[in-house]
């Protein structure tokens, strides 16, 4: 499947046209590559559903574009609460999602029929740069889940688009390259519609970041929120089984099985004495260089062949959280 430089100005307006008329696109965002579609077309969204394989009840984040954003959100919110409003000046554009009340008459299917919807603001100069000339054709707004068969593994190459969907066409499928996604890992989402803001998903952003923007507290999710984006229990998951582990339990599993580990790959911080030929990543220090590679990793790793990842668990700090939230929902 051909992969258009996302830097182009005709491959940008190549993607804006096939948007404008029902077709999907698979673009570069900070986070990981979305597949879009017009969120206000409802038979283009369902193309985005089929294509993944993904529950039509199971929402997708819609993204506008960066240059009146409030003239976005109010096509498709109804209420933006004070603390909503802050957290917007703060992250965006940038890897926070916030789900709002949804106007009745936008984007249900989108929404997976729910009263409210996500909406983001993306800072990739490629998908920013895709949104404003979809606006200029009447797009109001992107509806864009990552670019893999649901429940696995995200994307943050286009290669890794054009491999999830070697089997689409160019005609049903156009990619824009707009190289490897710099945050690595789904955006946090924020439920903002119970009158206080509530963290359904973790992200890059930490707790602290969020509750001094929002000038209040974040809640924990409860059976009351909402259905969002990328927070069942199973969900980023290689075709192999993923283990976590912490350094002592990694070792002494090694010192057990010796060298018959030819099915197991492994990713860790910690050196770890494995036989010859298992194939072996060293996790980042650093949360945010974690973040950025670690579904390329789990991608170069099931490539192998194997049948277990395992994976030294991350550390506990607060920068760490959307990581160990990706590797429990991989492990699950």
């Amino acid at each position: 499947m051909p992969l258009l430089l996302g830097q182009d100005p005709a491959a940008i307006e190549q993607a804006a046209q096939r948007l404008a008329h029902g077709g999907l696109v698979g673009l570069p965002t900070e986070t990981v590559y979305g597949l879009a579609a017009d969120a206000e077309n409802a038979t283009a969204v369902r193309g985005i559903f089929a294509a993944k394989g993904r529950p039509a009840d199971h929402p997708l984040i819609v993204h506008v574009a960066p240059d009146a954003p409030r003239t976005a959100i109010d096509a498709f919110a109804r209420e933006v609460p004070a603390f909503a409003e802050r957290l917007i000046a703060a992250f965006w554009p940038g890897p926070l999602t916030l789900i709002l009340p949804r106007r009745a008459d936008v984007a249900a299917v989108a929404a997976g029929g729910q009263d409210s919807v996500g909406l983001r603001c993306p800072a990739h100069p490629v998908a920013q740069a895709v949104l404003r000339a979809a606006a200029a054709h009447g797009v109001r707004g992107l509806a864009a889940p990552s670019a893999n068969r649901f429940g696995r593994v995200s994307p943050t190459t286009a290669a890794h688009v054009a491999e999830e969907f070697a089997d689409l066409g160019e005609s049903e499928l156009l990619i824009l390259d707009g190289g490897a996604c710099p945050v690595g890992i789904e955006s946090t989402i924020i439920d903002c519609t119970r009158g206080h803001p509530v963290l359904l998903r973790p992200g890059v952003l930490t707790a602290a970041q969020l509750e001094a923007a929002a000038g209040e507290p974040l809640r924990a999710r409860d059976g009351a929120a909402p259905r969002a984006s990328g927070t069942l229990e199973s969900h980023y998951a290689p075709r192999a089984k993923v283990r976590l582990m912490d350094a002592r339990q990694l070792r002494a599993a090694f010192e057990v099985l010796g060298q018959d580990t030819k099915h197991i790959a492994l990713y860790t911080r910690s050196a770890i004495d494995a036989a010859r030929g298992t194939p072996q990543r060293r996790m980042p220090d650093n949360a945010v260089a974690a973040a950025q590679e670690l579904f390329a990793v789990l991608r170069e790793l099931d490539a192998t062949g194997v049948r277990l990842i395992w994976v030294e668990t991350p550390p506990d700090g607060p920068e760490w959280d959307g990581v160990r939230d990706r590797l429990g929902r991989a492990a699950a």
